[in-house]
């Protein structure tokens, strides 16, 4: 199950937090990275948010994690170093890594900017990169990346509220974006609240919608009305609000990933509605075609964003700030915070201080 790291040619000296085993219990692990290439860019991390992703690969639940594993993969900080080809950044500046650090660069999908749908992109941790060596994530001192899979943060955005934009942030910007779902005026659904569900409340009210909260829980009304800026609150349990809410919606962003009925949702929806699955349910859904047939609606899923339009998320952030609620835990604290993420007892996301807590191990 778990595979060593090969070593590495010219190996630069990095230390972080890792799990050895589907435990999951993070603890000091010193590594090593690459040496700066010449299409390189270096950079002190300063902030890691913490996905739940983290939390599966941590514990090997899609049984294809690589031992030890340093999770993280919204990634924030400044830039240290850059190779002699890198054309976009300087030392100095903000920069930030997101969920995958190459692909192949060659199929169609790259071409259109789409590496997010590259059949071998690279995720950020606990994967291997084309030679092989391991990926190792933002629960560490630095990274090494390509300038391609690097983004600018703009000097407006707070670099702590930074890295949770290029994981949550893209992966609502990009189906709002790519479904015509950011037309002011348009009555957009969010299911779910938690972290990827209150950023596709905040990112659907910048361009302009009417959003509604949909969710199990009637006590997340207050929050979703009164802080996140809601126009209106739907209990999916309550078949007396969904029978009234029938047809009303254009769009609906669905981002929960355990097993719920879909079909009511799609009741929500007017004549070619679109609901866009962002959560990753495990268990196949049932959805009779004749609920899609009576009004040419659709139902897809989207990941994440490729890079060109995650830098075009992260600017429109910046501009309309566009932030998320975040909590910043010391490293020490992490493996509370996952126990803590497993209980959904977070408003919304959890980020390491890296660049003050994280110190190296003897």
């Amino acid at each position: 199950m778990a595979t060593e790291t090969q070593v590495l040619e010219h190996p630069k000296k990095a230390f972080g937090w890792a799990a050895r085993d589907p435990s999951g219990v993070l603890s000091p692990f010193n590594f090593s990275r690459r040496e700066t290439g010449e299409k390189d860019v270096a950079f002190k991390v300063m902030y890691c948010g913490i996905c739940h992703t983290d939390l599966h690969m941590m514990k090997n639940e899609w049984g294809n994690s690589i031992y030890p594993l340093v999770p993280g993969h919204e990634l924030a900080g400044i830039v240290t170093e850059v190779g002699s080809k890198v054309e976009k950044f300087k030392v100095g500046d903000k920069v930030g890594v997101g969920y995958m650090v190459d692909s192949c660069r060659s199929c169609q999908n790259c071409a259109d900017d789409l590496e997010n749908y590259c059949p071998t992109f690279t995720v950020t941790c606990g994967a291997k990169y084309r030679d092989g060596t391991v990926t190792y994530g933002g629960y560490s001192d630095s990274m090494v990346a390509d300038e391609h899979f690097v983004i600018r943060i703009p000097d407006s955005l707070p670099l702590d509220a930074a890295g949770p934009l290029l994981c949550a942030g893209i992966t609502v910007y990009s189906p709002l974006r790519h479904f015509e779902l950011d037309k002011p005026g348009m009555n957009i659904g969010v299911v779910g609240l938690g972290g990827l569900g209150h950023m596709a409340v905040k990112f659907a009210k910048a361009f302009g919608a009417n959003v509604t909260v949909i969710s199990t829980s009637p006590h997340k009304e207050k929050e979703a009305i009164e802080h996140l800026g809601a126009d209106s609150f739907l209990v999916s349990r309550d078949p007396d609000q969904m029978q009234t809410a029938m047809g009303t919606l254009n769009g609906i962003i669905d981002t929960v990933s355990a097993n719920h009925p879909i079909l009511p949702l799609v009741a929500l929806l007017k004549s070619n509605g679109k609901l866009v699955m962002v959560g990753g349910v495990a268990k196949p859904l049932e959805l009779p075609v004749f609920s899609l047939l009576g009004g040419r609606k659709l139902v897809a899923g989207s990941l994440i964003g490729g890079i060109k339009e995650s830098q075009e998320m992260v600017d429109f952030a910046a501009e309309h700030n566009v932030t998320p609620d975040i909590e910043v835990v010391p490293i020490d604290y992490v493996n509370t915070a996952m126990e803590r993420l497993d209980k959904a007892d977070v408003k919304y996301r959890f980020v390491i201080d890296i660049g003050n807590t994280l110190k190296p191990s003897p």
